[in-house]
């Protein structure tokens, strides 16, 4: 049997590969590539490796074909809608997720997007920058919003849906979540959210928020049905993954008024196109895909990509395996 070998593809920073380096067991073999290597020099690591550890899009699926030992890919991300998870595992390659390692940071990140799509924070950063200052937001109270009182739905109450939850109950928010599986009823217990049906909570929401991954399922969950049921007033926050909501829809509901706004930190193009729709709105508050930026996050995701290659090396089964749907 030869050495067991550890690929962390593409790091940023030196911290991070010491970091995996310092938590892996004797008789592991840790190795990396920095930022901006080549493709050739990551395939060249792929070729020995037991398991990956990508960094964003420095791995992909061709690289498999050179492989030898390969059995897991360990994301640092919670989405893995890039890897055809499928395909892998038909060549007995597993992929697994971050395990909620920046759970923390998108939840924290959807609450601010609630307040900053109720409160029209971009419009008042911008008025403050081009010298307005908030003369003209005496004009429009009414559209002005508190989180206190307000219902919120969550679809999907994983590792980052409960997050949001939890936080919400300081807000005195009513939370209602929909969920396609039966989750533990102590796990429940803790978020106080109670289930409903996804139609009661499309029909019932002040502000829907979406916690779902990326698959053949989820693609377009919200469209036109949906956002003709909402409530006019009823807020969108999306910090999972773009395609989950049918752009072009949410386009025509904010044009026709069948809801109030967005706050969004995906969409469906990435980088956002220049001649997107949905920039400039002053109910649509942006932001790039960061929701879960933070040293904190970054951490997390790479001490638990090293306990699951453990775990691994030490015959036992990996954790947050991702079926393919």
């Amino acid at each position: 049997m030869g050495e067991f070998t550890v690929a962390f593809l593409g790091y940023r920073d030196d911290w991070e590969l010491e970091r995996i380096k310092a938590q892996a067991p004797d008789g592991m073999n840790v190795v990396g590539t920095p930022k901006d290597s080549s493709r050739e020099a990551n395939v060249a690591l792929v070729e020995t490796a037991d398991v990956v550890i990508p960094w964003m899009r420095s791995f992909d699926p061709e690289m498999v074909q050179s492989a030898k030992n390969l059995k897991l890919i360990q994301v640092l991300s919670a989405g893995t809608d890039y890897l055809p998870v499928g395909d892998l595992a038909e060549q007995g390659i597993r992929v697994a997720n971050n395990h909620g390692g920046n759970s923390v940071a998108v939840s924290e990140h959807a609450v601010m997007l609630m307040v900053a799509a109720y409160r029209q924070i971009g419009r008042q950063v911008e008025n403050l920058y081009s010298d307005k200052y908030g003369d003209d937001f005496y004009d429009i109270w009414e559209e002005l919003h508190e989180l206190t009182g307000k219902r919120v739905g969550i679809i999907g109450l994983g590792q980052i849906g409960s997050r949001v939850a939890k936080r919400l109950q300081g807000w005195e928010c009513e939370v209602v979540y929909h969920d396609i599986r039966d989750l533990d009823a102590e796990y429940v217990e803790a978020t106080h959210a109670t289930r409903v049906s996804f139609d009661e909570l499309i029909e019932t929401s002040d502000i829907i928020t979406l916690h779902v991954p990326l698959d053949r399922s989820t693609r377009g969950i919200l469209s036109d049905s949906e956002f003709e049921r909402m409530k006019p007033t009823a807020i969108v926050v999306n910090t999972c993954r773009g395609p989950v909501i049918d752009e072009a829809a949410l386009i025509r509901a904010l044009d026709s008024k069948q809801i109030k706004g967005a706050g969004l930190d995906v969409t469906e193009i990435e980088p956002i196109e220049t001649a997107n729709a949905l920039k400039k709105r002053r109910n649509v508050f942006l932001t790039p895909h960061l929701a879960g930026s933070s040293i904190e996050a970054r951490e997390k995701a790479l001490d638990w990509a090293i306990h699951n290659a453990t775990r691994l090396y030490n015959g036992e089964e990996p954790g947050a395996i991702i079926l393919p749907v």
